[in-house]
């Protein structure tokens, strides 16, 4: 069977994936970053294996979903890194406190741009039942069949 052959494309194809494009991170952000980075050691028993995904598309992947609030299965479908790549390399930086360390960065940069009050700042919570709360609910039973408990 011999089929005929295909049209020629009128529409030029777009080079990058429109949704993903405009959460990819800063060249700026990329700088303070990349230094936080755990140094990858190859642990294949003959150097080889197949090639590692740039950290910095990884870092866009992780970006994407911590933004979106997408599921990491979600980026299977961009062009961005698979999924397993993505959660892999932000365990991993997880562990090593790339993230904390990103954080510490950026309130020391804002202390001194802005500066921070910190005799101003506190913290609060409690640790108690809340004053209203008790046995609203406790008589009555939560489950098809269940029974009423007696008080």
């Amino acid at each position: 069977m011999s089929q005929p052959p295909s049209e020629k494309r009128t529409r030029r194809r777009t080079p990058n994936n429109k949704t993903t494009t405009g959460f990819r991170i800063s060249d700026q952000l990329w700088e303070e970053l990349a230094p936080l980075l755990p140094e990858h050691v190859n642990h294949h028993r003959f150097g080889g294996g197949r090639p590692r995904v740039p950290d910095r598309r990884c870092a866009d992947a992780i970006f994407y979903v911590l933004r979106t609030g997408c599921q990491w299965a979600a980026l299977d479908q961009t062009e961005l890194c698979a999924k397993s790549t993505a959660h892999d390399r932000f365990a991993a930086w997880v562990e090593a406190g790339v993230f904390l360390k990103l954080w510490q960065r950026g309130v020391e940069r804002f202390d001194d741009l802005k500066g921070i009050d910190w005799d101003w700042l506190s913290m609060d919570g409690a640790m108690t039942k809340a004053p209203l709360g008790g046995e609203k609910d406790g008589a009555e039973p939560h489950r098809p069949g269940q029974r009423r408990r007696q008080a």
